[in-house]
C-alpha cells in the first residue's frame, strides 16, 4: 500500500511526541530514564533494523556529524556516551511541544520524503525552529520507519 499524507502526518506527530517524552523522562527519572525512553522511540520510529539510517542531527559536527547507527542517534538525544563526547543531549532540553509545517512531500509507493520546518517549544516557552527533512519507508508490518533524518538551523544571511 502506498504511503498516505495522513500516515506522514502521524509519523511526524509521533516523532514530536517521542521528543517530548524523552525530555519529560529526563526530568522525572534522570539520564537512565531518558535513555530508556529514547531507545524505545528509536526502535519504534526509526529504521535501524532495515539498515543504516541517514541521520544528520541539527547540532552535530566533526567526525560525528552523521549518525547511521542507533548508538549514535541515542547519544545525540541523551548524551552521556564517551564515544560521542560533544553530545549534550538534544532530547534533554525540556521540550514541551513540537509542531511541523510542510514545505513539500514526495511519495512513491512504500517510500516517502517530507521537508519543512519543525518548531519546538521548551518548558520556558523558548522556541527553536529548524529546517528538517524526513525520509520514510514502510516496513514489513506496514509501519513507517524513518530512514533519513536531516536537520539544520535556518540560514541567516
Amino acid at each position: 500500500m502506498p504511503i498516505t499524507e495522513s500516515e506522514l502526518t502521524a509519523a511526524r506527530n509521533a516523532w514530536g511526541i517521542g521528543l517530548v517524552a524523552i525530555s519529560q523522562a529526563y526530568e522525572s527519572d534522570g539520564v537512565d530514564g531518558a535513555r530508556a525512553v529514547a531507545s524505545r522511540v528509536l526502535d519504534e520510529l526509526y529504521g535501524y533494523d532495515l539498515g543504516p539510517v541517514l541521520f544528520k542531527p541539527t547540532m552535530a559536527s566533526g567526525e560525528h556529524t552523521f549518525r547511521p547507527t542507533k548508538r549514535g542517534a541515542l547519544s545525540y538525544f541523551v548524551g552521556h556516551d564517551p564515544e560521542y563526547p560533544l553530545d549534550g543531549g538534544f532530547g534533554l532540553k525540556g521540550w514541551r511541544d513540537v509542531q511541523s509545517e510542510t514545505s513539500a512531500t514526495f511519495v512513491d509507493g512504500d517510500v516517502a520524503m517530507w521537508m519543512g520546518w519543525v518548531t519546538m517549544t521548551d518548558k520556558d516557552g523558548q522556541v527553536t525552529k529548524v529546517d528538517k527533512s524526513f525520509g520514510y519507508k514502510k516496513d514489513a508490518d506496514g509501519a513507517l520507519r524513518i530512514v533519513l533524518h536531516h536537520s539544520s538551523l535556518p540560514y541567516s544571511p
